[in-house]
Protein backbone atom coordinates (compact mmCIF):
# COMPACT_ATOMS: atom_id res chain seq x y z
CA UNK A 1 0.00 0.00 0.00
CA UNK A 2 1.34 3.42 -0.97
CA UNK A 3 2.33 5.76 1.81
CA UNK A 4 0.87 9.22 2.27
CA UNK A 5 2.94 11.67 0.25
CA UNK A 6 4.29 9.03 -2.11
CA UNK A 7 3.70 11.38 -5.06
CA UNK A 8 6.74 13.29 -3.75
CA UNK A 9 9.01 10.23 -3.90
CA UNK A 10 12.22 10.69 -5.84
CA UNK A 11 14.31 13.86 -6.03
CA UNK A 12 13.23 17.16 -4.52
CA UNK A 13 15.80 19.94 -4.81
CA UNK A 14 16.21 22.60 -2.14
CA UNK A 15 16.78 25.62 -4.36
CA UNK A 16 19.24 28.40 -3.61
CA UNK A 17 17.95 31.96 -3.73
CA UNK A 18 19.96 33.90 -6.33
CA UNK A 19 21.09 37.43 -5.48
CA UNK A 20 22.71 40.22 -7.51
CA UNK A 21 23.99 43.26 -5.63
CA UNK A 22 21.92 42.29 -2.61
CA UNK A 23 18.65 41.91 -4.52
CA UNK A 24 16.71 38.88 -5.72
CA UNK A 25 17.70 37.74 -9.21
CA UNK A 26 14.52 36.28 -10.66
CA UNK A 27 16.04 35.56 -14.06
CA UNK A 28 18.60 33.23 -12.48
CA UNK A 29 15.84 31.64 -10.39
CA UNK A 30 13.96 30.93 -13.62
CA UNK A 31 17.04 29.29 -15.14
CA UNK A 32 17.49 27.11 -12.08
CA UNK A 33 13.87 25.93 -12.06
CA UNK A 34 14.05 25.19 -15.79
CA UNK A 35 17.25 23.20 -15.17
CA UNK A 36 15.36 21.00 -12.72
CA UNK A 37 12.36 20.59 -15.03
CA UNK A 38 14.66 19.44 -17.83
CA UNK A 39 16.43 16.99 -15.53
CA UNK A 40 13.18 15.28 -14.56
CA UNK A 41 13.29 16.31 -10.90
CA UNK A 42 10.09 15.52 -8.97
CA UNK A 43 9.86 18.71 -6.93
CA UNK A 44 11.63 21.99 -6.18
CA UNK A 45 11.74 23.50 -2.70
CA UNK A 46 12.11 27.29 -2.57
CA UNK A 47 12.86 29.17 0.65
CA UNK A 48 14.36 26.36 2.69
CA UNK A 49 17.62 26.68 4.59
CA UNK A 50 19.48 26.27 1.29
CA UNK A 51 17.46 29.21 0.02
CA UNK A 52 18.76 31.40 2.89
CA UNK A 53 15.22 31.88 4.18
CA UNK A 54 16.41 33.36 7.51
CA UNK A 55 17.75 36.40 5.68
CA UNK A 56 14.82 36.95 3.31
CA UNK A 57 12.28 39.61 4.15
CA UNK A 58 8.66 38.45 4.22
CA UNK A 59 7.91 40.14 0.87
CA UNK A 60 11.00 38.48 -0.65
CA UNK A 61 10.03 35.12 0.82
CA UNK A 62 6.56 35.34 -0.68
CA UNK A 63 7.94 36.61 -4.02
CA UNK A 64 10.41 33.73 -4.40
CA UNK A 65 7.68 31.17 -3.73
CA UNK A 66 5.18 32.85 -6.05
CA UNK A 67 7.74 33.19 -8.85
CA UNK A 68 8.83 29.57 -8.48
CA UNK A 69 5.23 28.37 -8.74
CA UNK A 70 4.64 30.55 -11.78
CA UNK A 71 7.81 29.33 -13.51
CA UNK A 72 7.01 25.71 -12.68
CA UNK A 73 3.57 26.06 -14.30
CA UNK A 74 2.55 22.58 -13.17
CA UNK A 75 5.51 20.93 -14.91
CA UNK A 76 7.24 20.17 -11.61
CA UNK A 77 5.90 20.09 -8.06
CA UNK A 78 6.65 22.97 -5.69
CA UNK A 79 7.05 22.37 -1.95
CA UNK A 80 7.24 25.83 -0.41
CA UNK A 81 9.47 26.38 2.60
CA UNK A 82 7.09 28.19 4.94
CA UNK A 83 8.13 26.95 8.37
CA UNK A 84 8.94 29.22 11.30
CA UNK A 85 9.61 29.15 15.03
CA UNK A 86 6.39 31.15 15.34
CA UNK A 87 3.29 29.06 14.68
CA UNK A 88 1.29 32.11 13.61
CA UNK A 89 4.00 33.14 11.16
CA UNK A 90 4.25 29.63 9.72
CA UNK A 91 0.49 29.59 9.18
CA UNK A 92 0.52 33.01 7.50
CA UNK A 93 3.36 32.09 5.13
CA UNK A 94 1.76 28.74 4.34
CA UNK A 95 -1.64 30.27 3.63
CA UNK A 96 -0.01 32.65 1.17
CA UNK A 97 1.90 29.81 -0.53
CA UNK A 98 -1.28 27.73 -0.79
CA UNK A 99 -3.11 30.67 -2.33
CA UNK A 100 -0.33 30.98 -4.93
CA UNK A 101 -0.73 27.30 -5.82
CA UNK A 102 2.00 25.45 -3.91
CA UNK A 103 1.68 21.66 -4.10
CA UNK A 104 2.92 21.24 -0.52
CA UNK A 105 4.76 23.01 2.27
CA UNK A 106 7.99 22.21 4.08
CA UNK A 107 7.61 22.88 7.80
CA UNK A 108 10.90 23.07 9.66
CA UNK A 109 10.85 22.21 13.36
CA UNK A 110 10.44 25.42 15.36
CA UNK A 111 13.99 26.55 16.04
CA UNK A 112 15.73 28.36 18.89
CA UNK A 113 12.76 28.37 21.26
CA UNK A 114 13.07 24.56 21.69
CA UNK A 115 9.46 23.46 22.23
CA UNK A 116 8.45 20.48 24.31
CA UNK A 117 7.13 17.44 22.42
CA UNK A 118 3.63 18.71 23.19
CA UNK A 119 4.63 22.05 21.69
CA UNK A 120 5.78 20.34 18.48
CA UNK A 121 2.50 18.46 18.30
CA UNK A 122 0.37 21.56 18.81
CA UNK A 123 2.46 23.52 16.27
CA UNK A 124 2.00 20.99 13.49
CA UNK A 125 -1.64 20.38 14.33
CA UNK A 126 -2.38 24.10 14.09
CA UNK A 127 -0.72 24.31 10.66
CA UNK A 128 -2.57 21.21 9.49
CA UNK A 129 -5.94 22.61 10.54
CA UNK A 130 -5.27 26.07 9.08
CA UNK A 131 -4.00 25.11 5.61
CA UNK A 132 -5.42 22.19 3.65
CA UNK A 133 -2.49 21.23 1.44
CA UNK A 134 0.05 18.42 2.00
CA UNK A 135 2.79 19.26 4.50
CA UNK A 136 6.26 17.85 5.15
CA UNK A 137 7.64 17.78 8.69
CA UNK A 138 11.31 18.83 8.57
CA UNK A 139 13.24 17.41 11.49
CA UNK A 140 16.77 18.83 11.71
CA UNK A 141 17.87 19.06 15.34
CA UNK A 142 21.36 20.16 14.32
CA UNK A 143 19.84 23.44 13.14
CA UNK A 144 16.69 23.71 15.23
CA UNK A 145 18.19 22.64 18.57
CA UNK A 146 15.59 19.99 19.44
CA UNK A 147 14.59 16.60 18.04
CA UNK A 148 10.98 15.80 17.15
CA UNK A 149 10.79 12.32 18.64
CA UNK A 150 9.32 9.44 16.61
CA UNK A 151 6.41 9.06 19.04
CA UNK A 152 5.50 12.72 18.46
CA UNK A 153 5.70 12.31 14.69
CA UNK A 154 3.44 9.24 14.99
CA UNK A 155 0.96 11.29 17.02
CA UNK A 156 1.01 14.10 14.44
CA UNK A 157 0.52 11.57 11.64
CA UNK A 158 -2.44 9.99 13.40
CA UNK A 159 -4.25 13.27 14.00
CA UNK A 160 -3.24 15.34 10.95
CA UNK A 161 -4.03 13.61 7.66
CA UNK A 162 -2.41 16.31 5.52
CA UNK A 163 0.93 15.88 7.30
CA UNK A 164 2.15 13.40 4.72
CA UNK A 165 5.97 13.45 4.71
CA UNK A 166 9.02 13.73 6.92
CA UNK A 167 12.28 15.27 5.75
CA UNK A 168 14.55 13.22 8.00
CA UNK A 169 17.79 15.04 8.85
CA UNK A 170 18.65 13.62 12.27
CA UNK A 171 21.33 11.35 10.81
CA UNK A 172 19.74 8.42 12.65
CA UNK A 173 18.68 5.31 10.77
CA UNK A 174 17.02 4.13 13.98
CA UNK A 175 14.81 7.21 14.11
CA UNK A 176 13.87 6.85 10.44
CA UNK A 177 13.09 3.18 10.99
CA UNK A 178 10.83 4.02 13.94
CA UNK A 179 8.92 6.56 11.85
CA UNK A 180 8.52 4.11 8.99
CA UNK A 181 7.38 1.36 11.36
CA UNK A 182 4.80 3.45 13.20
CA UNK A 183 3.35 5.73 10.49
CA UNK A 184 2.32 5.66 6.84
CA UNK A 185 4.26 8.85 6.09
CA UNK A 186 6.70 9.10 3.19
CA UNK A 187 10.23 9.62 4.51
CA UNK A 188 12.68 11.69 2.46
CA UNK A 189 16.35 11.97 3.32
CA UNK A 190 17.46 15.39 4.49
CA UNK A 191 21.15 14.55 4.04
CA UNK A 192 22.55 13.80 0.58
CA UNK A 193 25.19 11.43 1.93
CA UNK A 194 22.50 9.32 3.65
CA UNK A 195 20.06 8.98 0.75
CA UNK A 196 20.97 5.37 -0.05
CA UNK A 197 21.25 4.22 3.60
CA UNK A 198 17.84 5.73 4.36
CA UNK A 199 16.29 4.21 1.25
CA UNK A 200 17.59 0.84 2.41
CA UNK A 201 15.24 1.03 5.42
CA UNK A 202 12.27 2.41 3.49
CA UNK A 203 12.77 6.08 2.63
CA UNK A 204 11.59 7.01 -0.85
CA UNK A 205 13.93 9.78 -1.94
CA UNK A 206 15.70 12.93 -0.85
CA UNK A 207 15.31 16.67 -0.44
CA UNK A 208 18.70 17.38 -1.90
CA UNK A 209 21.28 20.14 -1.81
CA UNK A 210 23.71 18.61 -4.30
CA UNK A 211 20.79 18.12 -6.69
CA UNK A 212 21.19 21.80 -7.54
CA UNK A 213 24.23 20.84 -9.63
CA UNK A 214 23.85 17.14 -10.50
CA UNK A 215 20.13 16.29 -10.41
CA UNK A 216 20.36 13.54 -13.01
CA UNK A 217 22.94 11.61 -10.99
CA UNK A 218 20.79 11.79 -7.85
CA UNK A 219 17.73 10.68 -9.83
CA UNK A 220 19.72 7.76 -11.24
CA UNK A 221 20.74 6.66 -7.75
CA UNK A 222 17.17 6.79 -6.43
CA UNK A 223 15.80 5.05 -9.52
CA UNK A 224 18.45 2.32 -9.48
CA UNK A 225 17.65 1.41 -5.90
CA UNK A 226 13.90 1.55 -6.49
CA UNK A 227 14.33 -0.77 -9.50
CA UNK A 228 16.34 -3.28 -7.48
CA UNK A 229 19.74 -2.50 -8.99
CA UNK A 230 21.48 -2.21 -5.63
CA UNK A 231 24.98 -2.55 -7.10
CA UNK A 232 24.42 0.45 -9.37
CA UNK A 233 22.91 2.44 -6.52
CA UNK A 234 25.95 1.67 -4.35
CA UNK A 235 28.28 2.69 -7.18
CA UNK A 236 26.51 6.02 -7.56
CA UNK A 237 26.44 6.56 -3.79
CA UNK A 238 30.22 6.21 -3.63
CA UNK A 239 30.69 8.46 -6.65
CA UNK A 240 28.46 11.13 -5.13
CA UNK A 241 29.91 10.88 -1.65
CA UNK A 242 32.83 13.36 -2.12
CA UNK A 243 30.36 16.02 -3.29
CA UNK A 244 27.72 15.21 -0.68
CA UNK A 245 30.05 14.97 2.29
CA UNK A 246 33.49 16.46 1.62
CA UNK A 247 32.51 19.43 -0.51
CA UNK A 248 29.27 20.39 1.19
CA UNK A 249 30.78 20.10 4.67
CA UNK A 250 33.68 22.52 4.20
CA UNK A 251 31.40 25.37 5.33
CA UNK A 252 27.80 25.88 6.40
CA UNK A 253 25.19 25.23 3.71
CA UNK A 254 24.63 26.97 1.29
CA UNK A 255 28.10 28.58 1.24
CA UNK A 256 29.93 25.77 -0.61
CA UNK A 257 26.94 25.01 -2.84
CA UNK A 258 26.68 28.59 -4.04
CA UNK A 259 30.44 28.67 -4.62
CA UNK A 260 30.20 25.49 -6.70
CA UNK A 261 27.28 26.87 -8.68
CA UNK A 262 29.23 30.05 -9.35
CA UNK A 263 32.18 27.96 -10.60
CA UNK A 264 29.80 26.14 -12.93
CA UNK A 265 28.18 29.35 -14.19
CA UNK A 266 24.81 28.54 -12.58
CA UNK A 267 24.63 31.26 -9.91
CA UNK A 268 26.38 34.48 -8.94
CA UNK A 269 27.53 32.84 -5.71
CA UNK A 270 26.41 35.91 -3.80
CA UNK A 271 25.43 35.33 -0.16
CA UNK A 272 23.77 37.42 2.50
CA UNK A 273 25.35 38.09 5.85
CA UNK A 274 25.93 36.35 8.16
CA UNK A 275 26.86 33.88 5.40
CA UNK A 276 30.35 34.67 4.06
CA UNK A 277 32.30 33.33 1.05
CA UNK A 278 34.79 30.48 1.15
CA UNK A 279 38.42 31.22 1.92
CA UNK A 280 41.14 30.71 -0.68
CA UNK A 281 42.13 27.22 0.53
CA UNK A 282 38.49 26.12 0.71
CA UNK A 283 37.85 27.41 -2.79
CA UNK A 284 40.89 25.54 -4.09
CA UNK A 285 39.57 22.33 -2.50
CA UNK A 286 36.13 22.94 -3.98
CA UNK A 287 37.53 23.41 -7.48
CA UNK A 288 39.57 20.23 -7.18
CA UNK A 289 36.57 18.27 -5.92
CA UNK A 290 34.19 19.31 -8.70
CA UNK A 291 36.91 18.75 -11.32
CA UNK A 292 37.63 15.26 -9.98
CA UNK A 293 33.89 14.52 -10.14
CA UNK A 294 33.93 15.47 -13.82
CA UNK A 295 32.18 18.82 -13.67
CA UNK A 296 33.71 21.50 -15.86
CA UNK A 297 34.03 25.04 -14.56
CA UNK A 298 32.36 27.72 -16.65
CA UNK A 299 34.58 29.56 -19.09
CA UNK A 300 34.54 33.34 -18.91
Amino acid sequence: MARRGSEFAGLSVALVTPFVDGNLCLETLKQQVEFQVEAGTTCVVPCGTTGESPTLTHPEHERVIAETIQIASGRIKVMAGTGSNSTAEAISLTQRAAKEGADASLQVAPYYNKPTQEGFYQHYRAISEAVDIPHCIYNIPGRSGKNIEPATIARIAADCQNMVMVKEATGSLDQASQILATTDLTVLSGDDSLTLPLMSVGAEGVVSVVGNIIPRDVIELVTAFRDGDVARAQQLHLKLFPLCRDLLSIATNPIPLKAAMAELGRDTGELRLPMTPLGADQLKFLRSTIETYGLAAATV
